[in-house]
Order: structure tokens, then C-alpha cells, then sequence
């Protein structure tokens, strides 16, 4: 059923000028609590650049949101002087509702303020019709919700894979669901009541990565998702790229030279139809080493001594090296992330990837730094990142 958002306090509206530097400048200093937190008012306005009193007023602002709280044992500088009361985030009010629809089944979750999952469930897709699929998800919510009653929610995100839309919170078109321009913010919103925020899970990913994981502080970086769905996303300056209706990061239907699985728009040897878990599952099937559609099960397989699941796995892991390197020769990032499942739980397709990048870049590529809560932390990091970036506009939406 719906609920109710928390009630934040808004802020009048000032001029649009003022508005916008209050809007970047509040942004900056809740993501500098977040990164650097205890921290005191004096060292945000010394990373930030702000004046003392801005971050000030800016603090008491988000404290009275609830969204920073003063720490707890006042701090002296030198030993001398007036106490300085450093600020933490306050991650023991709020949550945020997070939403990840896979191909086999939906992941849903709460996350706090720091992006962790704090209670998660996952339903498998008895059908794939998007209004059951979200039905489902939206009552999955509201029995996480209803097991947690001092959380309050400040918003879903949820993240997809296909072509996303997020400036209309539109589906337009999910291949392997069969999903074409559905509505998922406004049937969410209906469904729950609160803020509903969408994106691809690409892009979620990377914004996670950036705010809580392995990204931060990274000048630009490139997430590359290897799943069901093959797609990627790249950010630069903190912010992650969308395009035009947000079609950036399609390399799905990729050439892989070599390649010899079929796709379903009619060539042989695109990247996803190579690199799906999917594909995965039917070679290792093949080989007599599963029964199922889990790529999970491979996993184990190869960690009891399967040699040809350990292959598999290895293999596929090259060959998402030979792509992230494709991608590295044109958008030039400081860091990789890669999500993959072998790459995440094993060392020699960790090793395998790195090798097929290069050397000289190597260093550079690293896992998700979300290993037990992918999915749960895509969704979530959708409305985290409408959060950190305009904490005072997210607060005026769930009034």
C-alpha cells in the first residue's frame, strides 16, 4: 500500500542563482561528511573551499534535515582552543528503497545513507509481465518496510538493465524481458507512494562505485556489467554520462572477433550473446558440469576442482578483458570496475582479465567493490545518488 515519505523540512525558495550554489554547495558538504566523516566544520571548509560560515549554515541545514548529526566527544585541535564538534552522517533514520530486475527474478533491499544493505529480498519471475514483475516488487517493499518500522524511506531507485530512460523513468526496451516503453517510475510511484528515481544498472553501478566503493575520489572511471545483459557506463568529473534518452553505454551487439554464438538481432559474435551468463550457463550445461541456469553454480563447480567449469570461467573472464581494453583505447579512464561474477569471486579470472587489459593498465581494474549486494546496492545507489547530489531537492519531493 502507499506510504508516506519522511517529512523533511524544505527550504523557501530563493532565487534561481542563489538556489543553484545553495543546491551545489549543500551537495558538497553532505559528500564531504560522508567520505571524510567525524569530520569537523573546519576541515570541510578547508577541503571544500567554502567559507566557515557557509559550511556552517550548510550543517545546520542538513542536520535539521536529519541527514548529519554532531558526533559524539568534542575534538581539540593541538590540544588547544574551543572544542571543535566534528559531524557524522546520520545513517540511523533514514533508508532508501533499492529495486534490481534481473531476467530470472527482482532483487528489492533497504539501504541506509552509506549505501549498505540493511534487509534484502529476491523473488523469482513466475512471469515476466511488467506489471506483475513490479506488483511484486512494490509488495516485497512494503513487507521490508513494514519489518523495519523506525526506517524511514526518502525514495526508491531502481535499476534495469536495456535501454533506461531516466529523465522519464521509462523501460523503453528490455530485449530479454520483452519489455518496450514501460512506465516504471509512475507505476511504482502509484504503488508506494514515495519518490520513485530509475536508471540502467550500468550506470547505477557506477554512481554506487563512485559515492561508496571502489571510485571515489577517482577523477573518471569505466563500469563494466557482465551479467544477463552486457552494458557499460563511464564517468568523468563525478558525473556519469547518459546521452541522448540516456542510450549510453549500449555495447551489447559489440563485434568480438572470433565469436560464434548467434545473436538475436541476426549477426553471430556480439559481445552479450558471447559474454551473458546465459551463454554460460548453456556451455556448462553442455560439459555436464550444471543442470541449471545459475552461474553461481559454475562458480562452486570450479571452486570443488571442476577444470573445465575453472575454464569457462577463466575464458569468459578474458574475454571481458578484451573488451574493457576496447573500451580503455577510447575513453581513457583512471579506474575499471568490473562486475562479473567470476571475476568477483575468483583470483585466476581476476588475474585472467588483468592480463587481457594490459600491463600498463592492469593496476587500474578492480572488481565491484560490492561483491554480496550488487544488485540490492544498483538499485539503491539510483536514489543515493539523486540524494548526494541535491540533498535539499530530495527533501522538497518527499514532503
Amino acid at each position: 500500500m502507499p506510504r508516506t515519505a519522511a517529512p523533511l523540512l524544505a527550504s523557501p525558495v530563493p532565487r534561481a542563482a542563489d538556489s543553484d550554489r545553495r543546491r551545489t554547495s549543500a551537495s558538497v558538504v553532505l559528500r564531504s561528511v560522508l567520505e571524510h566523516g567525524p569530520v569537523a566544520r573546519s576541515t570541510i571548509a578547508r577541503l571544500t573551499g567554502l567559507s566557515p560560515a557557509s559550511v556552517t549554515d550548510h550543517c545546520a541545514r542538513l542536520a535539521r534535515l536529519g541527514l548529519i548529526r554532531e558526533s559524539d566527544g568534542p575534538r581539540r585541535s593541538n590540544g588547544v582552543g574551543r572544542p571543535h564538534v566534528p559531524v557524522d552522517l546520520d545513517d540511523s533514520r533514514f533508508v532508501v528503497g533499492a529495486v534490481h530486475v534481473a531476467v530470472p527474478y527482482t532483487t528489492v533491499a533497504l539501504l541506509d545513507l552509506r549505501g549498505r544493505v540493511v534487509a534484502r529480498r529476491e523473488t523469482k519471475h513466475l512471469r515476466t509481465d511488467p506489471g506483475w514483475v513490479l506488483a511484486r516488487a512494490a509488495e516485497e517493499l512494503d513487507a521490508l518496510l513494514g519489518r523495519a518500522p523506525g526506517a524511514r524511506p526518502l525514495g526508491v531507485g531502481v535499476a534495469a538493465g536495456g535501454w533506461v530512460d531516466r529523465d522519464s523513468g521509462t523501460v523503453v526496451e528490455h530485449a530479454l524481458l520483452g519489455w518496450r516503453d514501460v512506465p516504471v517510475r509512475e507505476v511504482l510511484g502509484a504503488r508506494t507512494g514515495l519518490p520513485v528515481h530509475v536508471d540502467g544498472h550500468a550506470r547505477a553501478l557506477a554512481n554506487g562505485e563512485r559515492l561508496f566503493g571502489r571510485a571515489r575520489g577517482s577523477g573518471s572511471m569505466l563500469h563494466l556489467f557482465v551479467g544477463n545483459v552486457v552494458d557499460a557506463a563511464f564517468a568523468t568529473r563525478d558525473e556519469v554520462h547518459h546521452g541522448p534518452r540516456s542510450q549510453a553505454g549500449a555495447i551489447a551487439h559489440l563485434p568480438v572477433p572470433g565469436g560464434t554464438e548467434p545473436c538475436d538481432c541476426g549477426r553471430t559474435g556480439c559481445l552479450q550473446a558471447e559474454l551473458s551468463e546465459r551463454t554460460l550457463c548453456r556451455r556448462a550445461r553442455r560439459a555436464g558440469i550444471v543442470d541449471g541456469t545459475n552461474p553461481m553454480h559454475v562458480v562452486g563447480a570450479a571452486a570443488a576442482g571442476d577444470a573445465t567449469a575453472r575454464r569457462l570461467l577463466v575464458e569468459r573472464a578474458t574475454m571481458t578483458g578484451r573488451a574493457a581494453r576496447l573500451l580503455l583505447d577510447v575513453l581513457n579512464p583512471e579506474t575499471v570496475v568490473v562486475t562479473e561474477v567470476g571475476i568477483i569471486h575468483r583470483e585466476d579470472c581476476l588475474a585472467a582479465l588483468r592480463e587481457a587489459v594490459g600491463p600498463d593498465r592492469a593496476a587500474h581494474v578492480f572488481p565491484t567493490g560490492f561483491p554480496d549486494s550488487v544488485l540490492a546496492v544498483a538499485g539503491g545507489s539510483v536514489v543515493l545518488d539523486v540524494l548526494y547530489r541535491d540533498p535539499l531537492a530530495l527533501s522538497a519531493d518527499v514532503l
